[in-house]
C-alpha cells in the first residue's frame, strides 16, 4: 500500500460512524472442506461439433482418463472420481453461451472470431464431475485435462460454469494445467474474483472455490483503491485453504505468506512486499451473507475485527498493511507558497467536473482522490488524500488514504467528512490506471529537493 501526506495549515473534519456488519456469525472450528466435491465444465461447439462428442467422450475416458467412472446421469456422491456427459442441443434455449459484453470480462485468450463464433453456437457437451475429498487434486486436474482433449477433437471452446469463464484450449491449457507443476496448484488459476460496487464501498467474492470442495470468500465494504490488496489477500487465503488450513476457535486463522506451499503462489506475493511487512494476517471467518449472483456454494466472509480502528474501513487498512507492508511519507510546505496556491487553484477548478463524474458513477477500479487538511496537535494542518465514496453539494465522505504523522485520533482506512471548500487537489484514477491531477505534486518534490 502506497501512501503520501503532505503537510500545510487549516482544520480538521468530523470522522462518520462504522460501516461495520452486525449480526456476522463465526464459522465453527476445524476443516472447511467437503468431503464430496462437485463441478461442471462444458464445451461450446462453433456451432456444431466436427465429430461425434458423446462417442469421443467415451473412448477419452476410456482410453486416457480411466480412473473416472462413467455415470448415466449426474453422478452422486460416492467414493473416487466420476463423471457424466450430455449434449445439449439448444443452447440458446437451456444452456445459453456468454454474450459479447460479457466476454470483455469473461473471456480468456479468446479472438475477436472465436467471441463471435461463440455467438452463433447451437449445441455444447455439458460434464458434470462429482469426485470424494481425497481425490481433490487428481480429480481436478484429471477433469481439466479430459475438459481440454475434448474441445480440441470437437473443435470446441470451453467453459468453466463454476467461475463464469470461457477459454480458448490454448488459455485453459495453460492457465489450468501447463503451469500445475506441484501436487497443489496456484489455485489463482482455478478461480474468478468478482469486484463491484455495492452501495458507497465495493464488494469482493471468488467464484470456483466449489471445485476444491472449499466455500467461496468474499470482502465486504473496501475502497477501490484497496482493490489489488483485497485480491492478494483472497488469493492467499484461498491459496492456504486448499493447502489445508483450518478455522480455529471464533473462526480465527493465522494467513502466513511464507508458509504457502505452492512455490508460484508464495513467490508472488513474497516478492511484492513492501516496507515493514510482516506477511502475517490475523483473520476471522464469518459465515457470508448471500446476494443475487453469488456462487451457488458456501460463503465465508474475511473479518478484520483483529486488528485496531474506529471502523471497519480502517481495521482493513490495518490488516493490510501488516501484511503487505505501507509507505507513508510527509512534504513540509512553505505556508502561502504561491507556485503552490496557484497550481492549487487550478486543481480546485476540475471539482466541480469531478462531482458531476461520481454522480453519473465510478466504473470498476475508477475512483477519486481529494487533498484535504486536518488539523495537527499545535495547531498545524496536515493534508492528506481522502478517497471519495459519497460526494453531495458540498459535502464529501470518503476513506482516508494516509497514516497521519501529527493528527492524533485518526487512522487510515477510516471513514472521514471532507468539505468541498477546503480541498486543496485531486487525483483522478481510471481502470486503466492512467491518472489526472496532483497538481500540487510536483511543486511539493520540487521543494523538497531544495529547488525553488
Amino acid at each position: 500500500m502506497n501512501r503520501r501526506a503532505d503537510a500545510l495549515v487549516l482544520l480538521c473534519l468530523a470522522g462518520y460512524a462504522s460501516c461495520s456488519r452486525p449480526g456476522t456469525r463465526a464459522v465453527l472450528p476445524g476443516p472447511l472442506q467437503s468431503e464430496t466435491i462437485k463441478f461442471e465444465f462444458a464445451v461450446f461447439f462453433l456451432p456444431v461439433p466436427r465429430i461425434d462428442p458423446l462417442a469421443r467422450f467415451d473412448a477419452v475416458v476410456a482410453r486416457e482418463f480411466p480412473a473416472f467412472r462413467k455415470a448415466a446421469a449426474r453422478p452422486e456422491a460416492r467414493q473416487g472420481m466420476s463423471v457424466s456427459a450430455r449434449r445439449v442441443a439448444d443452447v440458446r434455449r437451456s444452456y445459453a453461451p456468454p454474450d459479447l459484453r460479457s466476454l470483455r470480462y469473461s473471456g480468456r485468450g479468446l479472438s475477436r472470431e472465436q467471441g463471435a463464433a461463440l455467438q452463433a453456437s447451437r449445441s455444447a457437451l455439458v460434464l458434470d464431475f462429482v469426485v470424494s475429498r481425497e481425490h481433490t487434486w487428481d480429480g481436478l486436474r484429471g477433469a481439466c485435462g479430459l475438459a481440454s482433449r475434448l474441445a480440441r477433437d470437437t473443435g470446441g471452446l470451453l467453459w468453466d460454469e463454476e467461475t463464469r469463464e470461457a477459454f480458448s484450449p490454448d488459455e485453459w491449457d495453460s492457465r489450468r494445467l501447463a503451469s500445475w507443476t506441484e501436487r497443489e496448484p496456484d489455485v489463482s488459476g482455478h478461480l474468478a474474483i468478482h469486484v463491484y460496487r455495492r452501495t458507497e464501498l465495493v464488494r469482493g467474492i471468488t467464484l470456483g472455490m466449489g471445485k476444491f470442495g472449499l466455500p467461496d470468500l468474499v470482502v465486504e465494504g473496501f475502497p477501490w483503491s484497496s482493490e489489488g490488496g483485497v485480491e492478494n489477500l483472497i488469493e492467499s487465503l484461498a491459496q492456504s485453504l486448499a493447502e489445508g488450513a483450518q478455522a480455529g476457535s471464533a473462526g480465527e486463522v493465522t494467513l502466513r505468506l511464507q508458509d504457502l506451499r505452492n512455490t508460484a503462489a508464495r513467490e508472488r506475493q513474497v516478492r511484492g512486499l513492501k516496507p515493514k511487512a510482516t506477511g502475517v494476517a490475523r483473520l476471522r471467518l464469518l459465515e457470508g451473507r448471500r446476494e443475487a449472483g453469488d456462487p451457488e456454494n458456501r460463503l465465508i466472509e474475511i473479518g478484520f475485527d483483529r486488528y485496531p480502528g474506529p471502523d471497519a474501513t480502517a481495521r482493513q487498512d490495518a490488516l493490510l498493511s501488516e501484511l503487505f507492508g505501507a509507505t507513508d511519507s510527509i512534504t513540509n510546505s512553505r505556508h502561502g507558497d504561491q507556485e503552490l496556491l496557484a497550481a492549487s487553484r487550478h486543481a480546485r477548478a476540475q471539482l466541480p467536473s469531478l462531482r458531476q463524474a461520481f454522480a453519473k458513477g465510478m466504473a470498476p477500479g475508477e475512483y477519486i482522490l481529494l487533498k484535504a487538511p486536518f488539523a495537527t496537535r499545535d495547531g498545524g494542518t496536515e493534508w492528506m488524500w481522502v478517497e471519495v465514496v459519497s460526494w453531495k453539494s458540498g459535502a464529501i465522505k470518503g476513506v482516508l488514504k494516509n497514516d497521519p504523522f501529527y493528527v492524533s485520533g485518526l487512522h487510515a482506512g477510516q471513514i472521514v467528512a471532507v468539505a468541498e471548500e477546503r480541498v486543496f487537489d485531486y487525483l483522478h484514477r481510471f481502470p486503466d490506471g492512467t491518472e489526472q491531477g496532483n497538481e500540487t505534486g510536483p511543486v511539493l518534490e520540487r521543494e523538497a529537493r531544495g529547488q525553488h
